[in-house]
């Protein structure tokens, strides 16, 4: 954004602001149709103290994964998991985690940065979601 005119810089604020807010409402009303309908719902999504749903939605998350490495993922990334209409298992796991190697992701890159290890999903999956039954 260095080289936007202040009129530029000011126009993709809003934009941003534009998307931030129709992104919300749309977790909200999500969240609200499973509340009143009874439905389970995890949602995953990035920690950082300044994040939105952190600061401003009235539910807080149930798990905050600070170093997803340690359940075998590619990244440390912090990240926030809402249970609604459920709460984590909290199951103990009890396996030798494959070595992932670790990566670092370019900033434009979203998608990539938004991955998670199949080891990851599986391990959180197994630990927090399904009965150990």
């Amino acid at each position: 954004m260095k080289n936007l005119t202040d009129e530029q810089k000011l126009s993709s604020d809003l934009k941003l602001h534009d998307e931030l807010h129709k992104n919300y409402g749309l977790i909200t009303k999500l969240a609200i149709v499973c509340v009143r309908k009874n439905i389970p719902l995890i949602i995953e999504n990035p920690f950082s103290e300044q994040h939105y749903l952190r600061k401003y939605w009235c539910l807080k998350p149930k798990i905050v994964d600070m170093n997803r490495r340690e359940n075998g993922d590619y990244y440390i990334k912090p990240t926030q998991y809402w249970f609604i209409n459920c709460e984590p298992k909290n199951n103990f796991i009890m396996e030798a985690q494959e070595y992932l190697e670790y990566k670092t992701v370019d900033e434009g890159d979203t998608v990539e940065r938004s991955m998670i290890s199949p080891q990851y999903a599986s391990r959180f999956i197994r630990e927090y979601i399904i009965d150990s039954e």
